[in-house]
């Protein structure tokens, strides 16, 4: 069995970003909910709610990992935090009547999160077992 490592600073940061983006994935799908009428305004705060709360999970995921000494695993989860922050933030933006620019960040965001995926495939595939 593997031993359990210390935690750094680094493994808090992710663990807090992680709180913090399902915070506000929880809150804005609850005002878009109960206080948004516009059909297309309550479908970007769904969908950034939706990227943002399976991302703050994946960075925990990817805390996890972390522990098999796998280090891609640590970069993955700091793309996942801020590839859900910058989509998600940016279709907020966008709902709220943000700035229509915003939307031209909202790819930044996606390519985030999808190196945060092929990172953590990475970690997979290049662990050492212990037999």
């Amino acid at each position: 069995m593997l031993e359990a490592r210390p935690a750094t600073r680094a493994d808090g940061a992710v663990i807090a970003g992680a709180g913090l983006l399902g915070f506000s994935a929880v809150a804005a799908g609850a005002f878009g909910a109960h206080s948004v009428a516009d059909p297309t305004v309550k479908m970007l705060i769904q969908t950034g709610g939706h990227y943002a709360l399976a991302h703050a999970l994946a960075a925990l995921a990817a805390i996890g990992v972390v522990r098999f000494r796998a280090r891609p695993a640590r970069w993955a989860a700091g793309c996942f935090l801020a590839g859900g922050a910058v989509f998600s933030g940016s279709l907020y933006a966008l709902a709220l009547g943000g700035v229509r620019w915003l939307g031209a960040i909202t790819p930044i965001g996606g390519l985030l999160m999808l190196a945060g995926w092929a990172l953590l495939a990475w970690s997979g595939l290049t662990l050492k077992a212990e037999r």
